[in-house]
């Protein structure tokens, strides 16, 4: 389980092909690693990944295809991820609950400066467009955001100068796909409202 808080931006170093995925190298970029272990979680751009080795400031993973075909970021040398270790009973959450796991790939329609601010307005899957709401949350990249506005599929977030800084959102354009993972809470709530239709249905 993650916050959604990035705590550092780190690099893809080198790919190396698997039979049904890849062995991903990031060089973590300052991410403190002095209690992580082999076999712990971090979150890449919004994305769970079991450390699976360390060489000082690199880790790696196994990635599988399947993982790659639902996600976007993981596939290309040089590229940037937004990083977070996973949360202990103790942290201090300071965005919402994140499980790291992409419910689907947004397509960025508009990214522009707004004052000292940016906005960025996104294009959801229809699978996932319902579970977005107009100041809720949502994870954008691993980074827990708030929705400004949402009108049908699209969706409008006020990013601050300190998240664009820190974070690999910097780089969004139009025509930018990135990981969505809707809030746990709105899940949970459609399952139960689901079933009680469902339900009386059956008597």
């Amino acid at each position: 389980m993650f916050s959604g808080i990035v705590a550092a931006v780190g690099r893809i170093e080198h790919i190396e092909p698997l039979a049904d995925g890849i062995r991903l190298t990031v060089d973590t970029n300052g991410l403190d690693l002095s209690d992580v272990i082999v076999g712990d979680s971090i979150a890449h751009s919004g994305v769970c990944l079991t450390v699976i080795e360390m060489n000082g400031a690199a880790l790696q993973y196994d990635v599988s295809r399947e993982t790659l075909n639902c996600t976007v970021g993981l596939d290309v040398v040089g590229s940037e991820l937004n990083l977070e270790k996973a949360l202990r009973l103790a942290d201090r959450l300071g965005g919402h609950l994140v499980t790291g796991h992409v419910d689907g790939v947004g397509e960025v329609l508009k990214f522009t400066p707004v004052g000292e601010s940016h906005e960025l307005v996104i294009r959801a899957p229809s699978a996932i467009a319902g579970y977005i709401a107009q100041k809720g949350s949502v994870t954008v990249n691993g980074v827990s955001l708030t929705v400004n506005r949402v009108e049908g599929r699209d969706f409008s977030i006020n990013l601050i100068p300190h998240t664009v800084a820190m974070t690999n959102l910097k780089h969004l354009a139009a025509g930018s796909r990135v990981n969505l993972e809707i809030d746990l809470i709105a899940r949970y709530v459609e399952r139960m409202l689901a079933w009680r239709s469902e339900d009386a249905a059956h008597g």
